[in-house]
């Protein structure tokens, strides 16, 4: 669909409206428009049509590592504990060789995303 908008633009383009009309006539903005003509002009349509790469690393933890790490957190918590903190989940992920290496605050962005309450006492984890 971007790319379709990206072509849309360029032929609004060269129909010699602005970049703004043109933006407009597509539903781009102006800077957007402004991108493309200048991928087009440097190297061509298949260019100005391609996705850029995008900034970012790869994710850190796969489905079922997740899986995992919320299973974990649901089980009851360790001996001389009252609930399951992050950081003893994340060392107790890289014990089981759930994960080689993990952040507490990886597991909080893990548990964040589950239905179940992190931090319940009874299961879950404690951000303390």
């Amino acid at each position: 669909m971007r790319a379709v908008r990206r072509a849309q633009a360029l032929l609004a383009l060269a129909t010699g409206i602005g970049q703004q009309a043109a933006g407009r006539a597509v539903g781009l903005g102006r800077q957007a428009v402004s991108q493309v003509r200048r991928r087009y002009e440097a190297a061509g349509w298949q260019a100005a049509l391609a996705e850029a790469p995008r900034s970012g690393g790869p994710p850190q933890v796969d489905g079922p590592q997740r899986a995992a790490l919320t299973a974990l957190a649901c089980t009851p918590a360790p001996v001389g504990h009252s609930r399951w903190t992050l950081r003893l989940l994340a060392d107790k992920a890289v014990e089981l060789c759930l994960v080689d290496a993990i952040s507490h605050e990886t597991v909080r962005q893990v548990l964040k995303k589950t239905s179940c309450s992190p931090t319940a006492s009874s299961t879950g984890a404690s951000g303390r």
